[in-house]
């Protein structure tokens, strides 16, 4: 039996282990977020807090729903929560991220060190250590944030085993306590990675040959006395059967909940992510076999890492004669020779071994495609735990040689340069996980056969707007693996952002023309990443934008609907087309859709309330406004629409709300002009004037070409008898905008009526009458014009040709009168075939006041989402006569009726724009 050993660890050298981490990961620090932690950091919406707690216990590492069919089954909320509890502190600053990281390596490799000391004495123990810290393997998992998955894992697993070990009392009675941590921590282990159960293989193997000191021999010969009734169980074999039940059902327990977790289904994984997996047997077995030397390798000599194995990296072994065979039929027998010396003989150096080899061997289990299919060839970070057993091994060797004098020095100056050598590689390594480019770019180093890593590097170009670049190693992805849907989906997407579009198409049509064909009875999406089927969402997102071809991309997301009934960006991407085909009803169905399949999708109930305003039912938009900032209370288009939509309610009580919408969302958007335009319009609604100056003042400050902005703050102006501040923003507008109907007739009022600028006022008309000869407005205010010329008589005619264009114009008509009433009096002959005018009676002269409305809504929006006319009210007409003679003017008058309240704006139209699809 294993004699007792101090499993105790001192200060110096927990000091000399921190201290060795940190020198090999300081520079960790300074990388950025890359590969798998884009998914898992950047675009996980776990980690905000605005999402639920709960919701981490519900969604996989990724944060896709567990009942989703494209969900990866990878079932780790403790992870997920320390990735949070880093955004509460450093939102998405990479560094606090990586930190936390080397701490629980540096945590690890202390506990580590802890376990070492059960097997190998004080100062084997420590090189164990010493080299699990410094082995390069780890980089993946210590700098790439997602490897915490198996930094924490890590702890807990060992902390299990640890705990274990102390469930042997006095008279090898069973001590519970340490038997129910241990179930414990690796419960917790498990929802650390999934690879957290094995330690329970570990234990039991720890307790039979190990606590109990049986042999593989011994332990045949026991079992067969009892089975043939030669003896009864012996009392420590059956205090071990005890313990080892209660772990078995214990860990059964945590099996089947994590089946109920997953909902009974495996991850849907292609043959370009696995394609041994797919492969036919002998090919399959003779593949996966020969994975494991290659594992062995990389922990033996880890000169050339990869940070991707899938697709083409290890060609499939397909026939017996394969040189390669050899070497995995070496390592069969080195393990076979290792196992039986483990198991065969008694002794402390067996059971060293023993231990290492089950730590190597269990932990690798789960990854080793024994049970189930995984999604990569090769994974250097499902090495990590694996690589204790490997550097137990490597230690309990040193130790057996270094014990020799004549290997001493020798023995001792190969394990320093080991160690120096395993250090600086470490160190060297973690600056290609700097940024995705040195990343790429150093595994193509290593192998160029790997399609997926080309695409990789076109992806951090692509990021970077270097199109062409990346075009030409997307290209280089279809040549290496001209099979690859997802390589052609990426070239089609950068010939679409370098405006090729019939390269793009072709592109796009090459992919689709890769997919599978729907077989009858068979599932669809067990053959296909779920990814690619965005094939049809890209292709169709390419053509639409041809009017013409809009039925033909309806019939593409009908298609990968039809393939995928759950494919919830389809049913939104024809939402979008429908609306644009206008057709409402349809985009309602298919937005209704999506939110069966995902409620908590705040952009969707969003869609959903554009559906309803083109519908005509600006309740149910708002409902559903209301509902998206339920979800999200920081959507921005959610809140700067539902406060358009409130303002243009005209609902009083509504105008407070909206307000404070519109206050939230120029805070999210401070750089965005139309919020504090759409600011500046509520306060005038409001008759808060300085206030809507200031707002409007803001807007053209960050846009000075703001149309509506320019030309509402010169009303305002004008409304509060500022007329000659509206002046020059008036003529900032026609600067920008000449052909602005509202602007002259705003200018020419204030020409005729404030600076008596006659002749200003005259060419103000005139170029509205220019532009649009029907303008009642500019005509009428042409014929005041005339009128303050003393040219009476073409002053009637403009008149009769103004009713004309507006007969039932009371105004008109009135004026009309005024101007003949004058004629009359002046002695001037009526021509034919005017018709009579009512007279007003007297001689003196009458002044029309002129009333300008406001100019409804920005043109722009701040995303492309909805749009709104440029006008929805009527200016009112300049609307002035005033009598001129060699008289004394008589007093002037005012007409108090408002006969324009009858020019009602109309409800602003919103358009429905591309939303940019997360498929590309």
């Amino acid at each position: 039996v294993l004699k007792e050993k101090m499993a105790d660890i001192n200060f110096k050298e927990v000091t000399l282990i921190v201290g060795v981490v940190t020198a090999c990961y300081w520079n960790s620090l300074f990388c950025g977020f890359v590969f798998d932690d884009v998914s898992a950091i950047l675009d996980n919406k776990d980690l905000h807090p605005s999402t639920p707690l709960q919701t981490l216990f519900q969604n996989d590492f990724w944060g896709t729903p567990m009942s989703e069919e494209r969900s990866h089954k990878s079932y780790r909320p403790l992870t997920v929560l320390t990735f949070r509890l880093n955004y509460m502190f450093s939102e998405l600053k990479p560094m606090s991220y990586h930190l936390l990281n080397m701490i629980f390596h540096a945590m690890v490799s202390v506990v580590f060190l802890k376990v070492c000391k059960l097997f190998l004495d004080n100062k084997s123990g420590v090189i164990a250590a010493l080299l699990f810290a410094v082995h390069p393997i780890h980089t993946e998992a210590v700098t790439g944030v997602v490897g915490r998955a198996e930094l924490l894992s890590s702890i807990f697993f060992l902390a299990a085993f640890l705990s274990y070990t102390k469930s042997k009392g006095p008279d090898n009675s069973i001590v519970w306590t340490p038997i129910a941590l241990t179930v414990f921590l690796v419960a917790v282990a498990t929802l650390c990675k999934e690879q957290g159960i094995t330690v329970v293989g570990i234990c039991c193997v720890y307790e039979v040959f190990i606590a109990q000191g049986y042999t593989l021999p011994l332990l045949c010969t026991t079992a067969g006395q009892f089975l043939r009734g030669k003896s009864s169980i012996p009392f420590s074999l059956l205090q071990t059967l005890i313990k080892l039940i209660v772990l078995m059902f214990s860990t059964l327990l945590l099996v089947v909940i994590r089946v109920q977790v997953i909902q009974s289904q495996l991850p849907v994984f292609t043959r370009f992510d696995n394609p041994a997996a797919v492969s036919p047997t002998p090919t399959r077995q003779l593949t996966f076999n020969y994975l494991l030397p290659v594992n062995a390798w990389l922990l033996l000599n880890p000169s050339e890492l990869c940070c991707d194995w899938t697709m083409g990296t290890i060609p499939l072994i397909e026939s017996f004669l394969d040189i390669r065979n050899l070497a995995t039929f070496a390592f069969f027998c080195f393990l076979g020779v290792l196992g039986i010396f483990s198991l065969r003989y008694p002794g402390d150096s067996s059971k060293t071994v023993l231990m290492a080899l089950c730590l190597i061997a269990l932990p690798f289990i789960p990854a080793s495609n024994l049970f189930f299919p995984v999604g990569f060839v090769v994974a250097e970070r499902v090495l990590y735990v694996p690589s204790m057993g490997f550097c137990i091994l490597v230690a309990h060797g040193w130790q057996k040689i270094s014990k020799k004098s004549v290997f001493k020095k020798l023995s001792w100056a190969c394990l320093s340069v080991v160690i120096l050598t395993h250090a600086l590689k470490t160190l060297h390594r973690n600056w290609d996980w700097e940024s995705e480019y040195t990343l790429f770019m150093s595994a193509l180093k290593v192998n160029k056969n790997n399609a997926k890593l080309w695409n990789n590097v076109g992806h951090a170009l692509e990021n970077e707007k270097n199109f062409e670049r990346a075009l030409k190693y997307f290209l280089q992805a279809t040549h290496v693996q001209p099979d690859d849907i997802g390589a052609h989906m990426n070239v089609g997407r950068t010939y679409k952002n370098l405006n090729r579009t019939r390269e793009a198409e072709e592109s796009y049509m090459m992919a689709k023309s890769l997919m599978p064909q729907i077989i009858p009875g068979k599932k669809y999406a067990a053959r296909i990443a779920p990814n690619h089927l965005n094939v049809y969402i890209n292709l169709a997102n390419l053509i639409r934008a041809n009017e013409s071809r809009l039925e033909e991309a309806d019939q593409l997301y009908r298609q990968a609907i039809s393939m995928r009934p759950d494919f919830k960006q389809a049913y939104i991407s024809r939402g979008e087309l429908l609306l644009k085909m206008n057709k409402p009803l349809k985009a309602k169905e298919a937005y209704l859709k999506a939110l069966e399949l995902d409620r908590n999708n705040a952009d969707l109930w969003y869609n959903l309330a554009i559906v309803y305003i083109e519908l005509k039912e600006p309740n149910e938009a708002l409902k559903n406004f209301n509902h998206a900032l339920e979800l999200n209370p920081r959507h921005k288009l959610a809140l700067f629409n539902s406060a358009i939509l409130m303002q243009e309610s005209g609902e009083v009580k509504l105008r407070p709300e909206a307000r404070k919408r519109l206050l939230n969302y120029v805070n999210e958007e401070p750089l965005d002009a139309n919020g504090y335009f759409n600011l500046g319009m509520l306060a005038m609604d409001d008759k808060k004037d300085t206030e809507a100056e200031i707002w409007m003042k803001k807007a053209i400050k960050l846009q000075a070409d703001f149309r509506s902005a320019l030309f509402n703050l010169a009303l305002l102006y004008s409304q509060t008898a500022k007329e000659l501040k509206a002046l020059p923003i008036l003529e900032e507008l026609l600067k920008y905008y000449p052909d602005h109907i509202k602007g002259l007739i705003l200018k020419g009022d204030i020409l005729m009526n404030q600076k008596k600028d006659i002749l200003g006022a005259k060419k103000c008309f005139e170029k509205i009458l220019e532009m649009d000869p029907t303008n009642v407005q500019g005509k009428h205010n042409l014929c005041v014009v005339y009128f303050e010329e003393k040219d009476l008589l073409k002053a009637e005619r403009c008149l009769v040709e103004t009713l004309a264009l507006a007969p039932h114009e009371e105004y008109i008509q009135r004026h009309l009168s005024i101007v003949r009433d004058k004629i009359s009096s002046s002695g001037f002959v009526e021509q034919p075939g005017l018709p009579a005018g009512k007279s007003t009676g007297g001689e003196g002269g009458d002044r029309i006041p002129t009333k300008n409305e406001k100019e409804i809504r920005s043109e722009s929006r701040p995303t492309q989402v909805t749009k709104t006319s440029d006008d929805q009210s009527q200016s009112k007409p300049n609307e002035q006569l005033e009598e001129n003679t060699h008289k004394e003017t008589p007093p002037k008058t005012k007409d108090i009726k408002e006969i324009e309240k009858k020019r009602v704006a109309a409800l602003k139209r919103l358009e429905e724009i591309e939303r940019i699809l997360n498929g590309e």
